[in-house]
């Protein structure tokens, strides 16, 4: 018997067996809590991350807009005098 046919035999040796664990009753309470407090969770750093990325965005324009990078800086050799 392979690994996955013998843990599949166990799961329904457990499940076919007697009496199950009593739960809790106020464990689906708690679950749908916590669920709802992962997902706001989740919701506050996405928009975190919205707000950093659209800040880091607007930065990088105002800096572009002032450096002119696309721009070639001015020579500072002058060139030669000839006729003197």
């Amino acid at each position: 018997m392979s690994a996955p046919d013998r843990k599949t035999a166990e799961v329904r040796r457990l499940l076919e067996g007697g009496a199950h664990p009593a739960v809790p009753a106020e464990l689906a309470a708690q679950a749908v809590e916590l669920g709802l407090r992962m997902l706001h969770r989740r919701r506050v750093v996405r928009r975190l991350l919205w707000l950093l990325l659209a800040a880091g965005v607007i930065v990088f324009l105002v800096w572009a807009s002032m450096a002119q990078p696309w721009v070639t800086p001015p020579s500072t050799v002058t060139p030669p005098v000839d006729g003197l």
